[in-house]
């Protein structure tokens, strides 16, 4: 079943919004069979003109923090407003844990059921660059699909944060209302990408504890060189749990995307994540073809006795190996 793919079937089924449909297609771009990436390519291009059309919001933090329970909060208050709503997940540390977004699925059991919802969490076992690609692949597909809101979350480890703040329109740092070690946590490059920080689990028993670490949040973000003019990244405290501060998100974010769209920014911006995925997926394909290289794969790991053994450095090393690719392709 899962290999029979008619482009022209699929594809209608995507636009008319059927669930089955869009996860059909997203197993299809997640494939690795060659003969699946030309059915891939071919679906991505047959609905790129019906994409674009929605949200994209990165939220982050890390675990424990109640990324599972503020989504689904918000995924139903944004149903409620009349949006379609589409979760994604990057989860680079399924390479080492089996991941735990499956897990999050099922706690998220009433967004789950609704239709007006889609919830999709990332393939294990890939490197980061590989997921994060075929999310923004993901996004498209959901757009076309009808999904005017599309979440993606990541499990707030550095990196993957960094890769989800250059695929979305506005991207939210989840926090513990833990005040002085909860600053320790905050890495610089991570704040200096979010549009808004919600400290979350701000109920009754840690509404004074939330309320010093939205003090000190503030105050490390204004050491900060704001370079964003048009926009002073608020702190929110929210209880996904009891439902309190959803609304105060919803607006923040409808505030920003109003902004960002009337001075041109917010186009600016989707135009230079373009760039910046093509250029990606060329490194990612570079490396591949590195990678199959026999003659190459072999002088590399000359090289890398080199490296060790203090015989050349790595940076002439990393030279000597492009040479060598290039010199084989030049050969072939």
């Amino acid at each position: 079943m899962a290999d029979n793919y008619d482009v022209d079937e699929l594809s209608a089924l995507l636009i008319a919004g059927k669930r089955r449909a869009l996860a059909k297609a997203i197993t299809l771009i997640e494939s690795k069979k060659p003969e699946h990436k030309k059915l891939a390519k071919r679906l991505l291009e047959r609905i790129l003109p019906r994409s674009g059309n929605s949200i994209r919001i990165g939220i982050s933090g890390v675990p424990g923090v109640g990324k599972s329970t503020f989504i689904e909060a918000f995924g139903l208050y944004l149903i409620e407003k009349g949006h379609r709503v589409a979760v994604l997940a990057v989860d680079p540390s399924s390479q080492i844990t089996g991941g735990s977004l499956l897990g999050d699925k099922t706690r998220m059991e009433e967004l789950s059921r609704r239709n007006e919802a889609f919830i999709r969490p990332s393939p294990s076992g890939d490197s980061l660059g590989g997921v994060a690609r075929r999310t923004r692949e993901a996004i498209f597909l959901c757009e076309a699909a009808g999904y005017d809101i599309i979440i993606v979350e990541t499990v707030g480890v550095g990196q993957s944060e960094i890769s989800v703040s250059s695929m979305v329109d506005f991207f939210l740092l989840m926090q513990l209302p833990n005040a002085g070690d909860e600053l320790q946590g905050i890495k610089r490059g991570v704040m200096e990408v979010a549009d808004a920080i919600v400290i979350n689990k701000a109920d009754e028993e840690n509404l004074q504890r939330a309320q010093l670490a939205k003090k000190q949040i503030e105050n490390a973000l204004s050491i900060f060189l704001n370079v964003d003019k048009s926009w002073k990244v608020p702190v929110i405290l929210v209880s996904a749990r009891y439902k309190k501060g959803i609304d105060e998100v919803y607006e923040t974010i409808s505030k920003y995307v109003k902004i960002k769209k009337k001075s041109g920014e917010f186009y600016k911006k989707r135009q230079q994540q373009s760039i910046q995925w093509m250029w990606s997926v060329v490194v990612e394909g570079l490396k591949e073809m590195l990678n199959e290289n026999e003659q190459v794969r072999r002088f590399a790991k000359e090289m890398e006795s080199a490296v060790i053994n203090k015989l050349t450095t790595p940076s002439f090393a990393a030279e000597n190996i492009l040479s060598e690719f290039k010199n084989s392709v030049c050969r072939g």
